[in-house]
């Protein structure tokens, strides 16, 4: 089931964040870990978010939405690869007709993924959106 994000799903959603993070993106630098860290940790509890949950109501995975963008998409790393990237994307789609995204460059497995499910590559960034040195492929899905 995916429901709106609750205020109660702060800490576990963190949780998959710091997780997912760990798992995907070895590439960040310590110091820039600590700050991405530290700016989540202060925007997951008020953001709007869609919660992928279990059948106890216990978060799995979330996304969030500005509009047809992906913001973000994050699952539990202990189920990757189990549909639930592609549940989460497939919600996305059923309320927008075009999504669009950005992902890391350094992140194959997530530009794969994405890749996978239809996007196409639009474009590149040589910096994140922070002006980190982490290039960014900007990608759309279309109908």
């Amino acid at each position: 089931m995916i429901r709106p994000s609750r205020p109660g799903d702060a800490a576990r959603n963190l949780e998959i964040w710091r997780g997912a993070v760990d798992a995907t993106h070895d590439f960040l630098s310590p110091q820039h870990r600590s700050e991405i860290d530290a700016t989540v940790a202060g925007w997951l509890p008020t953001a709007e978010l869609q919660v992928l949950v279990d059948g106890a109501d216990r978060p799995l995975g979330f996304m969030a939405l500005s509009g047809d963008h992906v913001d973000a998409l994050f699952v539990d790393p202990a189920l990757h690869g189990r549909g639930l990237g592609r549940t989460l994307i497939a919600h996305a789609r059923s309320l927008h007709d075009s999504l669009s995204l950005d992902v890391n460059e350094q992140n194959p497995r997530a530009v794969g993924f994405y890749e996978r499910l239809g996007f196409e590559r639009t474009g590149r960034s040589p910096i994140d959106d922070q002006g980190r040195p982490y290039p960014l492929v900007h990608m759309a899905l279309r109908p």
